[in-house]
């Protein structure tokens, strides 16, 4: 069925993704998929947000977001799956994409958030966005 699950998570709202990872260890349990575990930083792409911090703030960002992915991974998937950790810089469904790519996945499974009406038509939705761009089948799991 899946041999490669693309899982991209926000670990600041990580009360609802591991929702989204416990539809991904069933899935890779079935089908003996690997999990790729994603995190995306919109920090260095952004020229307003480089031009403030030293690059020593930004590889503490990088390192703690590292280890808080880790520590997802550690708390939200089995033992028995195999996991690969990737943390990416840019516009997350841009990077989302790139990564489904760059590691073929065949499926990728992510959360959506609560969003209000009004900020969806300002900001737009990363699911929205990576469903319609990815070339694959994507699982988008809603709060429950």
């Amino acid at each position: 069925m899946y041999k490669t699950i693309l899982l991209p998570v926000d670990l600041n709202e990580e009360g609802f993704s591991h929702v989204a990872a416990e539809h991904a260890c069933a899935l890779a349990k079935m089908s003996g998929a690997t999990i790729h575990l994603l995190n995306v930083l919109p920090t260095t792409q952004m020229p307003m947000v480089s031009a403030h911090f030293p690059t020593s703030v930004l590889q503490e960002i990088r390192t703690s977001t590292q280890t808080a992915l880790q520590q997802f991974a550690k708390k939200h998937i089995t033992d028995d799956i195999p996991v690969q950790l990737h943390l990416m810089e840019g516009k997350p469904s841009k990077e989302i994409i790139k990564a489904a790519d760059k590691y073929k996945a065949d499926l990728i499974v992510m959360p959506s958030h609560k969003r209000a009406k009004l900020e969806l038509a300002f900001i737009g939705s990363v699911a929205a966005r990576v469903v319609s761009s990815a070339s694959i089948s994507v699982m988008v799991v809603k709060p429950q």
